[in-house]
Formats: C-alpha cells, structure tokens, sequence
C-alpha cells in the first residue's frame, strides 16, 4: 500500500486546527475521512490504537537549528 504525504507550511494557527479537527474526528467517530494532497482515505481505527510521539533537536553550522516533532498513530482497521 502507497504512503500518503500532505507536507505544507502553515501558521501555527492552522497547524493547531487541523489537529484539533483530528482529535475530533477520533473522539466522535467510528470511522472518519481525512483529505491528504489530491485524495480522501478513509480510516477506521479501534477503540484502542498505538500511539508514538517523537522529538528531535538538531544543529548545524551550515543549516541552523531545527526541532522536529512527529506524531504517529498506528492500527489494524475494523
């Protein structure tokens, strides 16, 4: 199965919408669709779903500072 990747700049207002709009999802529903680039996937999770967050710091002359923060949740469908 092919990985879809929606990678954009947006403000931290938008970026905090689209996760609140997430929560919802996961809160309210059984099952949800969620647009990434040019397509709608719909997902399914279970009650219980397996959950990672990661950070990463890194510095370098040539390119700065960077944080990364990646949330990935991850579970078989119904």
């Amino acid at each position: 199965m092919a990985k879809d990747l929606a990678e954009n700049e947006v403000s931290l207002d938008e970026a905090a919408d689209r996760l609140e709009a997430l929560a919802a999802e996961l809160r309210d529903e059984d099952t949800f669709d969620i647009d990434v680039e040019n397509r709608t996937v719909h997902l399914s999770p279970p009650s219980t779903i397996a959950m990672e967050i990661g950070i990463r710091e890194t510095s370098s002359l040539l390119r700065g500072d960077r944080e990364t923060v990646t949330i990935e949740m991850d579970w078989n469908p119904e």
